[in-house]
């Protein structure tokens, strides 16, 4: 332990050894591309800029998915497929998925029932404020932030 604290002089360089790594980079890129590509698709089928979209969940395509498929395919492309840590990275890959499409799914259909309820009972009964609908992902979403995913942490890994 101590030749690894003696190793690093500083946070800074913990923040430089993590950025410049390569299954980081190609993740984040992976997550940065699914969530610009969401804004584009918002800007030219709807005309309008949102900036939430950047960052925000839920929407075409998922860029947990998007994510999770990234750091799964880099890690094994840098670790092997056959390695212990890719069958974890699946493993959680698997999970965010399902979750994505299951139970964040579930929990946007209900919001919007909840936000349809508060509407046609009058607004001025409900103190709470308006749900957010858009959580999880439709299967088709899903699959666009697979495909982003593994095409473009191949791409960006080898170069």
């Amino acid at each position: 332990m101590d030749s690894f604290i003696y190793g690093l002089q500083s946070l800074w360089d913990i923040l430089i050894i993590i950025i410049t790594h390569k299954i980081f980079y190609t993740t984040f890129i992976c997550w940065f591309a699914a969530q610009f590509i969401k804004f584009a698709l918002n800007l030219i089928l709807r005309g309008k800029i949102n900036f939430h979209l950047l960052v925000g969940t839920g929407g075409m395509p998922s860029s947990h998915t998007a994510t999770v498929v990234a750091v799964t395919n880099a890690v094994g492309m840098h670790s092997g497929y056959d390695s212990a840590v890719f069958m974890v990275a699946l493993c959680y890959c698997i999970v965010v998925i399902s979750d994505a499409m299951g139970v964040r799914r579930a929990a946007g259909k209900q919001a919007a029932v909840l936000n349809k309820m508060m509407d046609e009972f009058g607004q001025h009964k409900f103190s709470a404020e308006r749900l957010k609908e858009l959580l999880g992902h439709t299967p088709l979403e899903a699959i666009a932030g697979i495909l982003i995913g593994l095409f473009l942490s191949v791409i960006i890994y080898n170069l």
